[in-house]
């Protein structure tokens, strides 16, 4: 789908113009062009994007493909941009899928491509068509809003997984079982993502507040300053959440030994506490005393009831001294 947006000083904000006024509009250096391309197969993107825009072909195979990390080049009368999103599934089986967002800037235009629907963009159309301070200060800060909406989701799901940071931490203490390890190991593969993320789309925001672009007005660069900072603290509070996660899989392990030493403990109390009476069973079950012997006395009443009270007293005198040693 292609979704367009123009608006001309003088007149009202148009909505999906046709693709053969692209060229008139243009050549109109007072106007300005939004060209969302929203899941738009390659074979009905390219020709627009190398025909009409005459963006050279590395950029347009670029944008196509979806498959790079957050970068800007700059093509002299235009710059293009990979930008990322991320979308947080915070079920049991925790996940971050990725979306790329390719970007055009020109003296009066803006080219967005993206495969699947995004919020952001969503957001900056909304703003185009309502609010015409982004229609009347140029592309670069119709960039910006776009730029800022894509950031500010990066909040939400953060906060998100910082209760699940919160949630894992007290499972950990509580009732650390083998999927609360791979909630662990889940959460720490999201911040990684979010890391290989945040930190490339860092220095694209301190490129386009501090580089000299041609399409950029040096006025507008204070706003890409403060995505710039939003982002070194989003930066930060990932290697803090990181070193979170990193505590609770330390915490998790150290749970699991402390257990399996109590099972260890519990285990060696119970061979203990058995050991005399194994001991005497196996003494009395010999069968080298014959009781023609003279020692029939082994079978009346008053050894069995003595050997009794030595199966019941000698478990419990030693679980009693082992309490009182603190071994149990």
């Amino acid at each position: 789908m292609i979704r367009s947006l123009c608006f001309i000083p003088g007149q009202e904000a148009r909505t999906e113009v046709p693709i053969k006024e692209y060229s008139s509009i243009l050549a109109n250096p007072q106007a300005l062009l939004w060209v969302d391309f929203d899941g738009e197969s390659e074979e009905s993107a390219e020709p627009i994007l190398t025909g009409i825009f005459r963006f050279h072909p590395l950029a347009v195979d670029d944008a196509l493909k979806e498959t790079h990390m957050p970068k800007v080049d700059d093509w002299g009368d235009y710059i293009y941009i990979v930008l990322n999103t991320m979308v947080f599934n915070p079920t049991d089986t925790l996940s971050l899928a990725i979306r790329e967002l390719d970007v055009f800037l020109g003296k009066n235009y803006i080219v967005t491509h993206h495969d699947e629907p995004l919020v952001p963009i969503e957001k900056a159309r909304s703003a185009f068509i309502r609010d015409k301070r982004y229609t009347s200060h140029g592309p670069d800060h119709l960039l910006y809003k776009i730029i800022d909406d894509l950031v500010a989701e990066y909040m939400p799901i953060t906060e998100a997984i910082d209760d699940q940071i919160d949630r894992v931490e007290d499972e950990v203490l509580t009732k650390a079982a083998p999927d609360t390890l791979e909630r662990i190991f889940s959460l720490k593969r999201i911040l990684l993502s979010m890391r290989r993320i945040i930190a490339p789309q860092r220095e694209v925001l301190n490129k386009l507040a501090r580089d000299d672009f041609e399409v950029i007005d040096p006025h507008d660069r204070v706003f890409f300053r403060d995505i710039y900072d939003h982002l070194v603290r989003l930066h930060d509070v990932n290697e803090s959440m990181r070193d979170l996660v990193s505590g609770s899989l330390d915490t998790y392990l150290s749970v699991i030994n402390n257990r399996m030493n109590d099972v260890m403990k519990t285990l060696t109390v119970i061979t203990t506490l058995f050991m005399p009476i194994s001991f005497i069973t196996g003494f009395f079950g010999m069968n080298f005393f014959e009781p023609v012997a003279g020692l029939t006395d082994w079978t009346n009443r008053l050894p069995f009831a003595i050997i009794l009270l030595l199966f019941i007293g000698l478990p419990t005198s030693m679980l009693l001294w082992m309490r009182r040693r603190t071994w149990v």
